[in-house]
């Protein structure tokens, strides 16, 4: 890839966030790709936004505990009579969080049936129209029609299309904006001060999101996005590979072309009892985002500093370190397995390399919406090798809850 090549790669977020191409195939496991044969070419995530209960705690919480900085804003006071808005940013990653202030707001009827959780997966792209053009060919719905958006810091251009259950895809360009976010939205900087020798940020871009769905619908939402946003396969999970002793799923992955969009798309699989599938869609009330992966350079700093600040993580035997085949298995990583053992930090290797991760337990009131950390060296997998004692620690939680 030329440098030319690259820097168009790059968006105006990564570039401000002082990444490089480099750093981005070790965060994300970013690959090479003809964008030209792409019928429906996505630049990057533009932002996870979300409904939650309580906007503007929720932006206290995600600064503190996530370690973000408020950038934009959005409510009464800037003329949106109905609802708050915050926008929040680590690195490249931008997450936008919503709640309801007047009684009739339609996002506190989704609140209601939902809890919190994420509404929109909006997707930055180079030609809007192309994109909705191409989607609708292949049978997408279209939620809003290309349209320009102004303000004195320029134009976006958007458009939206539906996907699994009441989640959607806002398409945005905004080459011909300069503002913090979006029209509509002014610049805001929040009073949260930072511990002392806290890190600048905890991670740095969004590595997957994914999404669970209904028994059977796993392969016809593969499928929808490989039609309608040109996505390609990049991974399945099936069987033995992703079962416990109670309760099993099966995923699929699929990506854009270089895989800067990674989109793992869940369903349950009969079994004894109920998957960690099951709990989401019965107590999320539809399918739709069930967690979200954090790319971070350093995950024993992030995971130290999130649990400082209250962020519980799933725990992890210590069988499952001192287990010789996996020693054996992953060989040598960058950090001691003593350390991660400490933390409760996954390790998993595969012919591209190794990557670490540690899953958050759910970060709302519903056992929905939770996170996940991950640091890559060269693996470009989802952990495959720690399926099972991921499951068995999630059904631990389902069982104290009442829900297994």
């Amino acid at each position: 890839m030329s440098t030319a090549d690259s820097t168009r790669t790059l968006t105006p977020e990564e570039r401000a966030a002082e990444l490089d191409i480099d750093q981005l195939k070790q965060l994300v496991g970013l690959v090479e790709y003809d964008e030209s044969k792409d019928p429906f070419p996505v630049t990057a995530m533009d932002a996870v936004v979300f409904v939650v209960g309580n906007a503007t705690q929720a932006a206290h919480f995600y600064q503190s505990a996530f370690g973000m900085e408020l950038i934009a804003y959005a409510g009464p006071e800037t003329g949106v009579r109905d609802h708050k808005a915050f926008v929040l940013r680590s690195g490249s990653a931008r997450f936008v969080l919503k709640g309801g202030v007047t009684p009739e707001s339609p996002l506190l009827d989704h609140h209601r049936q939902h809890g919190d959780g994420v509404v929109d997966l909006a997707l930055e792209v180079r030609d809007v129209d192309a994109c909705v053009a191409h989607a609708r060919s292949q049978g997408a719905t279209v939620i809003e029609e290309p349209h320009d958006v102004s303000d004195d810091h320029g134009t976006v251009r958007t458009a939206a299309i539906a996907t699994y259950g009441e989640t959607r895809h806002t398409l945005i360009d905004r080459s011909g904006y300069t503002g913090p976010y979006l029209p509509g939205y002014v610049a805001r900087q929040s009073g949260y001060v930072k511990r002392d020798g806290a890190p600048k940020r905890l991670f740095q871009a969004i590595d997957h999101c994914v999404g669970n769905v209904e028994l059977g619908k796993m392969d016809y939402w593969v499928n929808w996005y490989r039609k309608v946003m040109g996505f390609v396969n990049m991974a399945e999970f099936v069987g033995d590979d992703i079962a416990t002793e109670y309760s099993a799923l099966m995923s699929k992955v699929v990506a854009n072309g270089n895989h800067r969009v990674k989109f793992p798309l869940n369903e349950p699989a009969v079994a004894k009892k109920k998957s960690q599938i099951d709990e989401y869609l019965e107590f999320y009330g539809s399918p739709g985002c069930q967690h979200i992966a954090l790319a971070t350079n350093d995950i024993l700093r992030s995971v130290d500093q999130m649990r400082a600040e209250g962020v519980e993580f799933l725990d992890t035997p210590d069988a499952y370190y001192d287990d010789p085949e996996l020693r054996e298995r992953i060989g040598k990583v960058r950090v001691p397995i003593e350390e991660l053992k400490k933390r409760g930090v996954l390790v998993d290797r595969d012919e591209d390399g190794y990557l670490l991760q540690i899953f958050t337990k759910p970060i709302g009131d519903r056992p929905t919406v939770f996170y996940e950390l991950i640091e890559r060296h060269g693996s470009l997998g989802f952990g495959k090798g720690n399926f099972k004692a991921l499951f068995e620690s999630i059904e631990r939680e389902q069982e104290r809850r009442g829900n297994l």
